[in-house]
């Protein structure tokens, strides 16, 4: 995804866009802040990594409340047969029965999700700078509200429900790299399944691609992958369907952050930072 995929965007008009840093004739401190400036790389790693160490610490933090995990597994469950969408067992036991298939998810399950996303971010900072750091501050916001998720509504997923027959295909398949499942369990919390941050980034990555890529099928492709994500989620048993609704939730509050802070929605922004303006 590199200047190939250059925005359809940025053929426009971009005076049409807001320039926050000339809104006014001498801009306050608030509005230098919220003007688009090109990143900085060894602060954008120091950022990333420091982020991402943060969420794992609170994540890990939250008290594995098993006994309440447990109850709220079988309320949601409960409330999809209501539904008429109580399918993952089903989908668990059918993509099972086919070793390739279901091997190929769980390491999808293990890796994807931050290949993917660390890929796309790169792709930002490459080629589209102006629009980076808005981009960024919606993961970041949704990731941020995840937490709160995690902390007030422990969830136990499919595969750890009492009495269910939902297969943990980790186990079953003796599959390497997840630490949902099998010696690596213990350094993540169990019970952290609500909201899911799986949905929640293959969704942000989804849409980004799909608005500032230019070449058809990278834009097919952004919107084909949260699908496949869903569907990995799903057939591992490492969530339910409504676990979904909750990381789209809070992608849209995290979208809802960027656009109250910039003024504009993250991919209205200009491709490049305006001219002058300092990193």
């Amino acid at each position: 995804m590199g200047d190939p995929t250059v925005t359809s965007l940025e053929d426009r008009d971009q005076t049409a866009v807001p320039d926050p840093l000339t809104a006014g004739t001498n801009p306050g401190p608030l509005r230098r802040l919220r003007t688009p400036r090109r990143p900085r790389l060894w602060f954008e790693i120091l950022l990333i990594g420091v982020s991402y160490w943060t969420y794992s610490l609170i994540r890990n933090a939250v008290p594995e409340q098993r006994g309440k995990a447990l109850r709220n597994a079988d309320w949601i469950w409960r409330t999809e047969h209501h539904l008429g969408i109580a399918v993952e067992e089903s989908v668990n036991h059918a993509v099972n029965s086919v070793s390739w298939l279901i091997v190929g998810m769980n390491y999808y399950y293990a890796t994807l999700h931050f290949v993917i996303t660390l890929g796309v971010l790169v792709w930002l900072f490459r080629s589209h700078p102006g629009r980076y750091a808005a981009t960024r501050l919606v993961l970041f916001a949704t990731t941020g509200v995840a937490l709160v998720g995690y902390y007030l509504y422990p969830l136990a997923p499919p595969r750890l429900m009492n009495g269910s027959h939902f297969i943990d295909t980790v186990m079953v398949h003796r599959t390497w790299g997840s630490m949902a499942s099998g010696d690596l369990k213990h350094m993540s919390n169990q019970y952290a399944a609500m909201p899911s941050m799986h949905i929640g980034w293959s969704v942000w990555c989804g849409l980004t691609i799909f608005f500032l890529a230019r070449v058809p099928w990278v834009r097919v492709l952004g919107l084909l992958y949260p699908v496949a994500t869903l569907i990995v989620i799903v057939a591992t048993a490492n969530h339910f369907w409504l676990d979904a609704v909750g990381g789209l939730l809070c992608l849209a509050f995290g979208f809802a952050v960027s656009w109250a802070w910039y003024e504009v929605p993250p991919y209205a922004l200009p491709r490049m930072p305006p001219s002058g303006v300092p990193r």
